[in-house]
């Protein structure tokens, strides 16, 4: 039963797919509906919505609409399960529920979370990921309903909860540091030594060189965008990094690489911001990842 306009319903399913053909396949109607439901969306509001181009993108209009349709989305969805149970049931299968995360809770702790959702409640998930630091960004423009993210302060209409702190190490492998850290972690040293960096985004680095130096220093810079590989790469040499404590042991353990300054991890408290909407699955999936959560994080 449809309970979501469907105008809306087009114009989330074209953001979601990226095109209008990929609407019309999913809703089983045509491109042409597609394009006469979003421009009668747009001639009721005002406003232009979706810029047309491949993918398809929300203008700053269609990003404040869509942060109010992604949890009306979650909301029929409950509703149709809880009123209409033998349709919901003989109905397709459950839309995936887009969040975001950084890559280092997704190699570390985050699986659990979606594991469990998934097994007691059939969840599906369609997750995005960016730095801590830009997660909140995709939540903003709507793209999601709920973000991981380093931002502590709720945005407008939404609820943050707490996850812990995630403990970065400065890590390299031993021939590095006799190479290029023996005289230790100071302005020279760091400016010649070369540095693993997730993205042109990931600051954190430089955040700790900043730290330890107290002076603006410009290393020769990799860009690596995976997190796994950060200690793979630190392992063979390429250069020195930040990694999560979760995943040292068992280079450690192998002495591939040494904790470069023990002294000065840097931690990164964690917070899960989601839609403040009454929703049983939101309400579950943030017990599943405080869960999760608390077993990895400090």
């Amino acid at each position: 039963m449809d309970l979501l306009h469907p105008q809306l319903a087009a114009f989330a399913t074209v953001l979601e797919e990226g095109s209008f053909e990929g609407a019309a396949g999913r809703l089983n109607v045509t491109a042409s509906a597609i394009s006469q439901r979003i421009r009668a969306l747009e001639d009721r509001l005002g406003q232009v919505l979706v810029i047309r181009h491949a993918p398809c993108r929300p203008t700053p209009a269609g990003e404040r609409l869509l942060r109010h349709v992604r949890p009306m989305q979650l909301l029929e969805a409950e509703a149709n399960a809880e009123l209409v149970p033998d349709a919901a049931a003989s109905a397709s299968r459950p839309a995936p529920l887009a969040i975001a995360v950084n890559d280092d809770s997704l190699e570390t702790w985050l699986l659990p979370a979606l594991a469990a959702m998934h097994l007691e409640h059939g969840a599906l998930f369609d997750v995005r990921v960016d730095d801590q630091d830009h997660t909140l960004d995709l939540l903003r423009a709507g793209t999601v309903l709920g973000a991981v993210t380093s931002a502590s302060r709720p945005l407008q209409g939404c609820n943050v909860q707490p996850l812990g702190v995630m403990r970065y190490h400065a890590i390299a492998s031993p021939p590095f540091i006799g190479r290029y850290l023996k005289e230790g972690f100071n302005a020279a040293s760091l400016a010649r030594a070369p540095m693993i960096v997730f993205n042109r985004k990931d600051d954190l680095q430089a955040r700790f060189i900043r730290r330890v130096t107290r002076a603006g220093v410009s290393p020769p810079v990799h860009y690596l965008p995976t997190s796994n590989g950060f200690v793979a790469a630190a392992a063979l040499g390429l250069g020195w990094c930040l990694a999560p404590e979760g995943l040292l042991e068992p280079a450690l353990q192998a002495k591939a690489i040494a904790i470069v300054d023990p002294a000065r991890p840097i931690d990164v408290p964690l917070y899960w911001q989601h839609a403040a909407v009454r929703s049983t699955t939101l309400q579950q999936l943030g017990q599943a990842l405080r869960k999760a959560a608390s077993a990895s994080l400090r």
